[in-house]
């Protein structure tokens, strides 16, 4: 006869996991403080929950009291324990990740964060840190390009982007420059990345070239458009003619509205009052 089957049955983690956040830095029912920061900040926190989360931990809090004749107590030391060389902020960070798995982040305490999850042996930490880190990185990156549009689009580091970049760059409202050289830069970026991944220029361009804004082009611009798209393809014919439709209803009808949007550089010309950047 067969034995009884048994099931692991998960519960809610969000509430399992706000529960434990009420136990950061909470001194009820806390068994173990620390000293921290130059601020002498106490920290209060649980040694079972620190023991088995991190190794590290694990070792500082077994260790017996300095002057123990049994360096194999079974009672723990209390603390304090004094860290003076982290700041506050930064150990409540890890304190947090430890209790809930997840980590509140700030570009002030970013990389101090990254150092301590390599000191304690957190990979996960690690990781989230690394993560913040690149989100943080490209944040600043996009205001370097977004107030120096014209310069860097002529840089070599411009054509060396990667297609998902080089569309995230696009796709922001505070670039300073023309669209009709926003285009040109696209233009060259695409021949450039053709030439070294061997694909054809609509191809390797089909990412950045939906970011273009070519409802703000004037009609004879679009005319001069056309004449280079025929020699290269780089544009769908698709989009220049939603272009064109735009200028026929003088409206942003049927486009995208954030293609209707001028960015900060884009120079005035007289249909755009009647784009409606905001219709669906």
């Amino acid at each position: 006869m067969a034995g009884p089957c048994s099931a692991r049955l998960q519960g809610d983690v969000a509430a399992f996991t706000a529960a434990l956040r009420t136990l950061v830095n909470n001194p009820q029912f806390s068994d173990v403080m620390f000293v921290v920061g130059r601020e002498q900040q106490k920290v209060f926190a649980h040694r079972c929950v620190l023991a088995c989360r991190c190794q590290a931990f694990r070792g500082m809090l077994g260790q017996a009291p300095v002057g123990s004749q049994d360096s194999s107590s079974s009672v723990p030391p209390q603390g304090p324990f004094i860290l003076g060389n982290v700041q506050p902020e930064v150990f409540l960070a890890v304190i947090e990740f430890l209790y809930t798995n997840s980590v509140t982040l700030n570009s002030h305490i970013a990389l101090e964060v990254l150092t301590s999850s390599v000191e304690y042996g957190l990979q996960d930490l690690c990781k989230a840190a690394v993560t913040y880190g690149q989100v943080d990185l490209q944040q600043h990156c996009l205001a370097f390009i977004e107030g120096c549009t014209a310069a860097v689009v002529r840089t070599q580091g411009f054509r060396e982007l990667s297609d998902v970049v080089l569309a995230r760059v696009l796709r922001s409202d505070r670039l300073a420059v023309d669209e009709l050289d926003l285009v040109q830069a696209v233009r060259e970026w695409a021949h450039v990345s053709s030439a070294v991944l061997e694909r054809p220029v609509p191809e390797v361009a089909a990412l950045p070239v939906r970011e273009l804004r070519l409802p703000l082009l004037a009609p004879s611009e679009l005319v001069t458009l056309e004449s280079y798209n025929q020699q290269d393809l780089l544009i769908p014919v698709e989009s220049i003619a939603a272009a064109w439709r735009a200028h026929a209803l003088r409206k942003g009808s049927g486009v995208p509205s954030r293609l209707c949007c001028p960015r900060r550089g884009t120079r005035p010309r007289d249909h755009h009052r009647h784009l409606e950047p905001h219709a669906k």
